[in-house]
């Protein structure tokens, strides 16, 4: 009877939490739900409708397989001001913009509507169904093979995603820092999603705490790195459509890099000090009489065989963003100094790097910590 009243007001501890935290989530959503975007293009009149190809009147398909110029097309508007009806059109079947059109494709239609004039062009593919589809099939997949914790988990990504979409973006365009609000982005995706998994206990305290020092570790590389090479946020690609948003808006592009770099190192990071913190409970709950240095060395051994895949998993995912860079400047033969010394590469190595740092050093932070957090009630033994 006395397990049964505690394991309620445990629960009941835990859902009072969650709820306090949720209210708090969707009270800021709703108030920058308001946010009023100045308007940087002017629209009126234009609007994205979606369509079938019924008919290919001209194509632009060469005898190489290669698409020259552009294909006139008969689509069967599905929405919009004109649907239902049959309009002519074309598609540039660019690489960009446009659609190699076969007959029965769904496609985006680009619509512009003046009074009797309509001029319409093929914008791409539809592939709303196919996104949402696959979105839909992963999430299926986490709850059927990690059963409840799956579904803990997909709650998690779902989470997390609403917070970058609906807190981090109205914030920064509202002119605050986004390295800020990226961290503050992290701890509450961080809290939500380890109390998600593994309840208001000890060990999500130990995996927050981990997760937070690697985040802040990773950040405080970048800004080092960023110092000594000379590389900020006014050095990305798209910097030119970033300064019309800052001319506008005053939003803060500067920071914009470092703020990414803190959100993508975050899931990797998570990984580890949750795994750690997973495996550290696991040795107290088998050995009660285990010795906090005994509990370290056990952390540390296990976050040892972690730190070198993870780091790779980080470094070759950004290595990957920028294989088509790496392949061109293998194709043009350029000189090392060359591209050693280009902001894209530079980049790059920096947010490898930077997270990779914050990876390895979790590893230690989250085995102190959890090692005197577990073992709080033992005495210390060397």
């Amino acid at each position: 009877m006395k397990s049964l009243t505690e394991r309620i007001r445990r629960h009941s501890r835990t859902i009072i939490l969650a709820v306090l935290v949720l209210a708090a989530v969707g009270g800021l959503i709703v108030r920058l739900h308001g946010v009023v975007r100045t308007e940087l293009v002017n629209r009126t009149g234009q609007t994205f409708e979606t369509g079938v190809v019924t008919e290919i009147l001209q194509d632009n398909l060469q005898e190489d397989g290669t698409r020259v110029g552009q294909q006139t097309v008969v689509v069967h508007m599905t929405s919009g001001a004109k649907q239902g009806e049959d309009l002519v059109t074309t598609s540039n079947s660019g690489y960009l913009f446009g659609a190699p059109c076969e007959v029965g494709m769904r496609v985006v239609i680009l619509q512009s509507v003046a009074g009797e004039t309509v001029i319409t062009s093929v914008y791409s593919m539809d592939r709303k169904e196919v996104i949402i589809g696959f979105a839909l099939l992963y999430i299926l997949a986490l709850c059927l093979v990690g059963g409840w914790q799956g579904v803990r988990g997909a709650l998690g990504l779902i989470f997390t995603f609403a917070a970058i979409l609906y807190i981090y973006l109205p914030l920064v365009y509202l002119g605050h820092s986004p390295f800020w609000v990226s961290v503050f982005i992290c701890v509450i995706t961080t809290l939500v999603t380890m109390a998600l998994i593994g309840g208001f206990t000890r060990k999500t305290a130990c995996a927050t705490l981990g997760t937070m020092a690697g985040v802040v570790i990773a950040g405080a590389a970048a800004t080092a790195f960023s110092h000594m090479a000379g590389i900020t946020g006014w050095n990305v690609s798209d910097i030119e459509s970033l300064m019309t948003l800052q001319q506008v808006n005053g939003i803060q592009v500067g920071g914009l890099l470092f703020s990414g770099l803190l959100i993508s190192a975050l899931g990797a990071v998570m990984d580890v000090a949750m795994s750690i913190s997973s495996s550290m409970q696991e040795l107290c709950d088998q050995n009660p009489s285990i010795t906090r240095m005994e509990l370290m060395r056990a952390g540390m051994r296990v976050g040892r065989d972690m730190m070198g895949t993870d780091s790779n998993t980080l470094i070759l995912a950004f290595a990957g963003t920028s294989l088509s860079m790496l392949v061109m400047n293998y194709a043009y033969d350029l000189p090392f100094l060359q591209i050693i010394n280009s902001n894209n590469i530079g980049i790059a190595v920096m947010q490898g790097l930077s997270g990779s740092f914050g990876i390895v050093l979790s590893v230690p932070a989250t085995v102190v910590m959890a090692a005197y957090i577990l073992c709080y009630k033992k005495p210390r033994s060397l």
